[in-house]
């Protein structure tokens, strides 16, 4: 029988302003700044949630993928007010996949791009 129970990593995504340009760092759930990347060596769901130190109203509208189709990531989830994302990932597939956030602000009709964290499934036998 698969274990379903799965585990559970949390990172925030802090956003701030540096001469009017997003810069975007990340930190772990034990409180550690981080690249964003989390190892995956068992099914889980990797919780992201947003810091906005903009002043610009972020939200999350989307996970972009490089490679969609690698089935790393399973499923992708926001919250109904796009602080949150969920990435599940069963752990099926070995491998890489690098992704971006995609988000949303009330100044303007653009979007911002985050840079790249990857999630790297790496099975336990």
């Amino acid at each position: 029988m698969q274990n379903v129970q799965g585990h559970a990593h949390f990172m925030k995504v802090i956003v701030n302003l540096d001469n009017n340009e997003p810069v975007f760092s990340y930190v772990d759930m034990t409180g550690e700044q981080c690249q964003g990347d989390v190892t995956i060596t068992e099914a889980s769901t990797i919780t992201y949630q947003l810091i906005d130190n903009t002043g610009k109203g972020l939200k999350f509208a989307g996970v972009g993928f490089i490679t969609p189709f690698d089935e790393i990531i399973d499923a992708v989830t926001i919250s109904s007010d796009g602080q949150l994302v969920q990435l599940v990932d069963l752990d099926h597939t070995t491998g890489t996949t690098k992704f971006q956030f995609v988000l949303t602000n009330t100044t303007n009709t653009l979007m911002l791009l985050s840079p790249d964290p990857e999630v790297v499934n790496r099975p336990e036998n």
